[in-house]
């Protein structure tokens, strides 16, 4: 019973340091997505948007 006086107080400072260290890799950049726009660059997005332009005209002179 008696180690639980030392082991409550352990606890809370080992949290609040993985909280300081999570805070302080989230402030540094350290989980940016490096990856994505990397990725994004070879999907074919533009076409998709020019497409939907292109099916918004059609119906414009439909109506």
């Amino acid at each position: 019973m008696e180690s639980l006086y030392l082991l409550i107080p352990l606890s809370v400072l080992i949290a609040l340091g993985i909280g300081a260290v999570f805070w302080w890799t989230v402030r540094n950049g350290q989980l940016d997505d490096l990856e994505g726009p990397a990725h994004r660059i070879l999907h074919d997005d533009d076409m998709t948007a020019k497409a939907n332009e292109h099916k918004a005209s059609e119906q414009k002179s439909r109506d």
